[in-house]
């Protein structure tokens, strides 16, 4: 066939949930494995000639992929060299956060460190703006810039302006049509010493080794309510004793909305709401997309129903 001889090494009916933290999802009719960012270009250009729906495949994690799989490219990101220069990281987009974070602290160089423990790769990252806890810290603080390719072939290097970063969002979010491809991410931190980043990097592997709970989850499915991005005028008793216990200008978890209404440990199929925490979905083996998509709605629905407010998704659904 025509793409196995533009895509040398490309595989077929590849199983999708052996690619993602979920272990859910069906097979891709094709499968291509990127090591370079030359690799990952070629591939996006193979599937616009040949009118291929392709997509993008970081670490896995913030995602759920559908049972019936994807009915055409699957491209796994594994471009992933990195540069210094002075106090910037110039990472390749499918370098993974934590070895950014581990390359920064041997280097002294801080800021990324907030980001310990979080999965996936730093074009993911930045795709969602991924960071924690409530909007504290993310990784856009720290972008400088990122280099992007159009479906057109054009490589364009855009800045904070047109990223648009914002709570577990970015620009790349807005765009339905011809998305373009994160490439590679140039990161702005500081100088910092080396012992203290490392004591700090581990007090966050024990604070949120402490909150994660254990087995196959894509991580936070909903974002946390944030009073700024929300309307509130029309608040109900229920949230607004929840405004008033989060001190209003803070958000609120979805975890507490999700708890508050008594849907921890509830289970459809071989998935279920964690018991440690209510904002995660869990796994329990053999699990299927169709009922975390039942989870999903329940929980949109219940919080709807009590608090008269909507829970929007921040896993990435497909």
């Amino acid at each position: 066939m025509e793409i196995e001889n533009k895509l040398p090494g490309i595989k077929k009916n590849v199983l999708l949930k052996n690619y993602t933290t979920f272990r859910i999802g069906g097979k891709a009719k094709y499968f291509f494995l990127a090591k370079t960012k030359e690799n990952l270009i070629s591939a996006v250009s193979v599937a616009k000639k040949l009118k291929l729906p392709f997509f993008i495949l970081g670490g896995g994690s913030n995602l759920l992929v559908s049972d019936k799989g994807f009915n055409g490219l699957i491209i796994k990101n594994e471009s992933k060299n990195l540069k210094i220069k002075k106090e910037r990281i110039i990472a390749e987009s499918g370098a993974t956060l934590n070895k950014i974070i581990d390359t920064a602290i041997k280097k002294g160089l801080a800021g990324i460190e907030k980001g310990s423990g979080i999965p996936g790769t730093i074009g993911g990252a930045v795709y969602g703006n991924a960071g924690w806890p409530r909007g504290a810290w993310a990784i856009g603080n720290l972008v400088e810039k990122v280099e992007i390719l159009w479906p057109n072939g054009k490589i364009e290097k855009v800045g904070k302006k047109w990223l648009s970063f914002d709570y577990r969002h970015s620009h790349f979010k807005e765009i339905k049509i011809n998305k373009p491809v994160i490439l590679e991410v140039i990161l702005k931190l500081k100088k910092g010493k080396i012992k203290d980043l490392e004591k700090r990097r581990q007090e966050i592997f024990k604070i949120r080794g402490g909150k994660i709970p254990s087995g196959f989850s894509a991580g936070s499915v909903f974002k946390n309510f944030t009073p700024y991005r929300n309307e509130v005028s029309g608040a109900g008793p229920a949230l607004k004793m929840a405004l008033k216990k989060f001190k209003e200008k803070d958000s609120i978890p979805a975890a507490y909305l999700i708890e508050k209404c008594g849907l921890k440990g509830k289970k459809i199929g071989n998935v279920k709401i964690s018991e440690k925490h209510a904002n995660f979905i869990i796994n329990l083996g053999n699990g299927k997309a169709k009922d975390v998509k039942k989870l999903i709605n329940l929980a949109k629905n219940k919080v709807k129903n009590k608090f008269k407010t909507n829970l929007e998704e921040e896993i990435q659904i497909f």
